[in-house]
């Protein structure tokens, strides 16, 4: 049992009465402000600041749960890496704040009754095994590798993000929360890309002053910050924005541009289709300039769905975009490391070849459940940085792959059902968008691993973001033709 003052509070907080609801929120935030006030005083306002932003934050999102998609997909693609100015034993990291509000409201809201289902999905059981088996494969890994903190907190955060996926399904459950969300995760996606583009075009010196302004928020800062093709400073320099890593950022604008391009020909864009272009222009740009060649193909199978089963208008796109990669003067030297890549030829190719070999040791050693996620047993081994699949398979072995890949197989028969039953206009470009980005995601996890690595935690939460997304649209849709056939004729 709670406290009766809690319960008291948590029922004027979630009331469904909205003056009640309003006077709680305007007392709570008269407390904070009087508490960062004081803290300005003992701590400084660097620390009153993260305060602020979290109460806001954590004030919308108690007034609506979706608010919460919106604080998670700007931190995600705005500043995933961000830690709060001060420790709790650890420092937390703007994206745990994130996940842990929203989980906290949606569950808060399950307890309280407030939501009085939960929605599985057709991938419910499938997803919520593979959430088990990661969490064996680490209790498993324990045995011979004794966990860090930040190792554990690594972990949860993966764990949690998989969950995501619940979350998701669970509070967008109608077209207009469908639209109102799908909104934050477009806009998401340009700030990004945004944020790329300019720290690209300014002279190094001033991306080098912003990056040292945010290393009090533990980021790199510095010259060390930038990258450069095969690491050399006198060569190409590569984009990165508040990635850290261009093929980090080459991944998040597969997200990006595949939710965003069949907006452009949609009946009913989400936005002005102006402003969807210049997104989509932004994006592709960002993409191109971190000299990414794996996202250069994720995002043309995130194109390639919708194009096929719907807007044929992007096949043209397509070519063009192509025609200026392979003839333009200035693209001629991307081009000659996408053909050596695609031959073999290039270090960071044979690098990569060498980790796959790496990576099949460990998995024929332990193949069923891999070696967990705190270290390897063996000292002749290490957990490479491969592939999605490969790491998938030396954390959780074979058995966990499998899970996966039935997952993600199950999700494009789901929604190739459901299209082939009809989808209505406003969710034809949703369902295609974000599962064109769930296939550009897989696509380049064949070279890439970070959709699954313990470094970048935000690139698997918007993984299953995207993909709850998708589900979520077709479960709308679903719900949709249930009740137009339930519906009496006249």
């Amino acid at each position: 049992m709670f406290p009766t003052s809690y319960r008291t509070f948590e029922q004027l907080i979630l009331s469904p009465s909205r003056p009640v609801r309003r006077t709680a929120v305007g007392l709570l935030l008269a407390s904070g402000a009087l508490a960062i006030a004081l803290l300005i005083g003992v701590f400084g306002p660097l620390v009153a600041l993260a305060l602020a932003a979290a109460i806001v934050g954590g004030t919308a999102i108690l007034l609506d749960t979706h608010w919460g998609f919106a604080a998670l997909v700007g931190v995600a693609f705005g500043l995933p890496f961000a830690s709060l100015p001060f420790s709790i034993g650890f420092k937390p990291t703007f994206l745990d704040v994130t996940l842990a509000a929203l989980f906290f409201v949606w569950l808060l809201k399950l307890v309280t009754g407030q939501e009085r289902e939960f929605v599985g999905s057709p991938l419910g059981l499938i997803v919520g095994l593979f959430m088990l088996m990661a969490l064996f494969s680490f209790l498993f890994g324990l045995t011979h590798s004794p966990p860090t903190s930040f190792t554990v907190r690594r972990f949860a955060e993966i764990f949690i993000g998989i969950g995501l996926y619940f979350a998701v399904v669970n509070t967008v459950r109608s077209q207009p929360e469908l639209e109102w969300v799908s909104r934050w995760v477009l806009l998401g996606g340009w700030l990004c890309a945004a944020i790329a583009v300019a720290f690209y075009a300014i002279p190094e010196t001033w991306t080098v002053r912003i990056l040292d302004g945010l290393a009090r928020f533990d980021y790199p800062g510095g010259y060390g910050a930038l990258r450069w093709i095969e690491d050399d400073p006198n060569g190409t320099m590569r984009a990165i924005g508040t990635a850290v890593d261009p093929n980090v950022l080459g991944g998040m604008m597969i997200l990006a541009a595949g939710a965003l391009a069949p907006q452009l020909f949609a009946r009913r864009p989400l936005l002005s289709r102006w402003l969807i272009a210049l997104m989509l222009a932004t994006t592709t740009l960002a993409l191109y300039w971190t000299y990414s060649r794996t996202a250069l193909f994720g995002m043309a199978a995130a194109l390639a769905l919708p194009a096929a089963l719907k807007y044929r208008r992007l096949i043209p796109l397509a070519v063009v975009g192509g025609l200026l990669l392979f003839l333009l003067p200035q693209t001629q030297d991307y081009m000659a490391r996408l053909l050596e890549g695609l031959a073999g030829q290039d270090q960071a190719t044979l690098m990569r070849f060498g980790e796959y070999k790496d990576a099949l040791i460990l998995i024929g050693r332990y193949p069923f459940f891999g070696v967990g996620f705190t270290g390897v047993p063996d000292i002749d081994l290490y957990l490479g940085v491969s592939m999605l699949y490969l790491i998938l398979a030396e954390n959780m072995g074979i058995v966990g792959l499998a899970i996966f890949l039935a997952a993600m197989l199950g999700f494009f028969v789901m929604m190739l059902r459901t299209w082939r039953a009809g989808f209505a206009a406003e969710r034809e470009p949703l369902i295609l968008g974000f599962g064109g980005a769930v296939l550009g995601a897989l696509v380049s996890g064949f070279a890439d691993h970070y959709w699954f690595n313990m470094t970048y935690p935000h690139m698997t939460v918007l993984f299953w973001l995207y993909l709850g997304m998708a589900a979520a649209t077709v479960l709308i849709q679903r719900s949709s033709t249930a009740e137009e056939e339930a519906r009496p004729c006249n």
